[in-house]
């Protein structure tokens, strides 16, 4: 047992050997302390341990348990906070771990307030039978949609525009989640914000200054 845990240790060590610092580098850390303690570190470590595994895998699209099935995707979502996710564990050590995704999110806060997006005003609704109606900054979208449970892609297609996006589960809800530029098309159009383009421009801004980062909106019921 205790050889499996040095695996998984040296592992998480692995994943941010290329100087990257934050929750990966801390992740191995305690992991890797836990082994040559023989776990008597105590029940603390462990817990933030596996807070921390946790928060890092629900900062990567598409792994085990963030997920979101066909059937848990209908309902009506409405937005809470910004969201982002990247494509692969990978590009988020790069990136420079979890840590990065939470300054995302903050960045994209006050341009969200600026663009008019807020939870009463911008939500999502799918429909057993396929077709979603949507408010983006208070502006009507509606039409249908296809859900890929293996790739968690969700192609949605509109009057306005057609537009692809990920869903992501979290912790009390969803993530939908867009390319940068995806997302800026789909803002500028439903929303009519052409004359605010200096906002606009920054959520690409942010989108593009990582590779393999995809933002958007997080989503409760």
């Amino acid at each position: 047992m205790k050889k499996i845990f040095l695996m998984a240790a040296v592992a998480a060590l692995m994943m941010t050997s290329c100087g990257t610092n934050g929750s990966l580098s801390q992740v191995g850390s305690a992991v890797l302390t836990d082994v040559l303690t023989g776990g008597q570190t105590g029940a603390t470590t462990t817990t933030n341990t596996g807070n921390a595994v946790n928060t890092v895998l629900q900062s990567v699209l598409g792994m085990t348990g963030t997920k979101v099935s066909k059937q848990s995707l209908i309902g009506t979502w409405k937005y809470s906070q910004p969201g982002c996710a990247f494509t692969s564990e990978k590009l988020l050590a790069q990136a420079g771990g979890e840590i990065v995704a939470s300054n995302v999110k903050t960045k994209l806060q006050p341009t969200y307030q600026k663009v008019g997006i807020n939870a009463s005003n911008t939500q999502v609704t799918f429909n057993q039978d396929g077709t979603f109606s949507a408010k983006i900054a208070g502006k009507a979208w509606s039409g249908t949609y296809k859900y890929d449970e293996n790739t968690c892609k969700i192609t949605m297609s509109g009057l306005l525009l057609n537009v692809n996006c990920y869903a992501k589960l979290n912790t009390n809800g969803i993530g939908l989640l867009f390319e940068g530029k995806k997302l800026l098309t789909l803002i500028q159009t439903v929303s009519a914000l052409s004359g605010n383009n200096t906002t606009i421009k920054t959520i690409g801004d942010v989108a593009s200054s990582y590779n393999g980062l995809r933002v958007g909106f997080d989503m409760t019921k």
